[in-house]
């Protein structure tokens, strides 16, 4: 990735996914999205999404909720959040095609866990955000030097014996060859 602003975020989504997702054995089905009609946007998402009313009802109801959805975000952000967005949406553009895929699936696969296991997911990564940025670059680099076969080992691990205490402390883990600290799964 291009990005080390996004490093952090992405490591940690996708560390916490592969947690939950092995917790998680099945999800529901979910039932079809239902169409929103154009007459039901406010006239300020109107206003904003007005690029797609000639087109509104051709796009599937996925996208119109999506579009719907996001367009009420968008009008209450604050300047600064519109602005941080809009960063967020051109690190995103600047990504290769393989990359955003690779990334929309891993953003289904968290869609896909229940409510608890998602909030789980948010609570790790808002621990790992507030670590100082030395610790946080400390665990992306353990993670980063870990061969498949010791980050699943790592995964086992925190499945096994998660974290007891609230400070997120590390705990020792050294495969045959190797020494460094596992982060917690308080540290995703």
């Amino acid at each position: 990735m291009n990005n080390p602003r996004s490093l952090p975020l992405v490591l940690t989504l996708l560390l916490s996914l592969f947690v939950a997702a092995h917790a998680h054995a099945q999800s529901a089905a979910a039932a079809p999205p239902a169409p929103v009609s154009w007459t039901s946007l406010t006239a300020d998402q109107q206003r904003l999404l007005s690029g797609f009313s000639g087109q509104w009802n051709t796009l599937p109801p996925q996208r119109q909720q999506a579009l719907a959805r996001g367009s009420e975000r968008w009008l209450h952000m604050t300047p600064d959040q519109r602005s941080a967005a809009r960063d967020r949406f051109q690190r995103w553009q600047a990504l290769p095609p393989g990359r955003r895929q690779e990334l929309r699936q891993r953003w289904e696969q968290f869609r896909s866990l229940p409510p608890e296991r998602q909030e789980a997911v948010r609570e790790n990564f808002r621990r790992f955000r507030s670590l100082p940025p030395e610790r946080r670059r400390e665990l992306r680099q353990q993670w980063q030097r870990a061969t498949p076969a010791q980050r699943q080992q790592m995964l086992q691990q925190l499945r096994q014996h998660p974290p007891s205490h609230p400070h997120m402390r590390p705990q020792t883990f050294r495969p045959a060859g190797h020494s460094y600290h596992m982060p917690t799964r308080a540290h995703y």
